[in-house]
């Protein structure tokens, strides 16, 4: 199977780990985040990953809900409508952070719906 990773750099030895491992079970794999852009401007890195993103059988996803680059390519996987394989989900994230505030300080109202 062709399996694309895709996902926060910050999380380097988690893709490189799971990669590894693919490769391991004979998949061919590709993660285009540490494929080398030096030469490549930001529309080229996004036409980059977006032809390993067609060519992928499968993508999975390790994000940490900040990388707005990895938000794109997930944005690119829903219109191609590529089956996705969540592998790490880091919940910790600015929403939890709001919702935790106004538990501990009821500073923050949300209108009723």
């Amino acid at each position: 199977m062709n399996i694309c990773i895709i996902g926060s750099t910050a999380y380097q030895d988690k893709m490189f780990d799971h990669r590894y491992q693919l490769e391991e079970e004979n998949h061919d794999v590709r993660l285009p985040a540490f494929d080398g852009h030096q030469e490549m401007n930001e529309y080229q890195v996004c036409e980059y990953n977006r032809s390993l993103i067609e060519w992928a059988d499968e993508v999975h996803v390790l994000w940490d809900g900040r990388s707005t680059g990895t938000i794109f390519d997930l944005g690119m996987c829903f219109a191609l409508k590529k089956p996705l394989k969540l592998i790490y989900l880091n919940r910790r994230s600015f929403h939890g952070l709001v919702l935790q505030m106004d538990e501990k300080t009821n500073y923050i109202t949300f209108p009723k719906v």
